[in-house]
């Protein structure tokens, strides 16, 4: 959980980089956070698994930004954050009228500590009634994240004793997306992060289990829409360290 200002430091303009986890952005500043994505999403919003080729604007934007495991996010959010469709959505269509007073409390709110203790409140509650994903597909996603995406889903399907088709239906109406792209976001992360500390793409490749240098470009250029070299400047990375910090190390934040 990480709270983000923008007010005094100009207008927001950053390309949002793809991360192992569903996003959740809690708006509540005077100038309205827009996605352009097509549809020009405003407001408090849900960026779905594997998001890709998202810029994200706006003036006097302020907003608690949340990322949660797929696993838990399926809980909190509804079944609804991993439908098939739109990378992103507005909060109002999982949360309805909560959404809205949410975004009235954070307003009210009188320090950055309070509203995240409102938003862990509000997640917490959620997770006590929501539904939860089958045991076997949190197994999966748990082995994908541990192994920085290097596990081969057909093993994982066999451990835990399903069809490769059954666990694909399972895990894409669960997590939103097949396994195999998991375990293609997971990798990418990973190699995404080594290009931000300033690593060598062909040792960047290498040690993430690409085939090549071309491989990675490839991985690099779909999830981000940018080349490995421009992807390492990107601002979204940049703060990571920042805002991110305590949890860099950790696949399931």
């Amino acid at each position: 959980m990480a709270g983000f200002r923008s007010r005094g430091v100009g207008p927001v303009d950053v390309r949002a980089v793809p991360h192992p986890a569903v996003t959740l952005v809690l708006e509540f500043g005077d100038g309205p956070l827009v996605v352009d994505n097509g549809r020009g999403q405003r407001g408090s919003l849900v960026a779905r698994l594997a998001f890709g080729g998202v810029r994200v604007r706006g003036g006097n934007v302020e907003c608690v930004q949340v990322r949660l495991s797929p696993v838990v996010a399926y809980t909190v959010l509804g079944a609804g954050s991993a439908e098939p469709g739109r990378a992103v959505v507005a909060l109002d269509d999982l949360w309805g009228r909560d959404a809205a007073r949410i975004r009235e409390r954070l307003g009210e709110a009188s320090s950055w500590q309070d509203r995240f203790a409102l938003a862990d409140a509000v997640l917490v509650r959620r997770r006590e009634t929501g539904p939860s994903v089958d045991p076997e597909v949190a197994w999966v996603w748990d082995r994908i994240a541990v192994s920085r995406g290097r596990a081969r889903v057909e093993e994982l399907a066999a451990e835990v004793g399903w069809s490769r088709k059954r666990l694909w239906s399972r895990f894409r109406s669960q997590i939103g997306v097949p396994p195999k792209r998991a375990a293609r976001l997971v990798r990418f992360d990973h190699a995404a992060r080594g290009l931000a500390a300033g690593g060598d793409a062909a040792r960047v490749a290498a040690e993430g289990g690409y085939a090549d240098q071309s491989h990675l470009h490839r991985d690099v250029l779909a999830f981000s829409g940018v080349t490995p070299a421009a992807a390492a400047g990107q601002v979204w990375l940049a703060v990571d360290k920042i805002a991110w910090g305590t949890f860099l190390q950790d696949p399931l934040p």
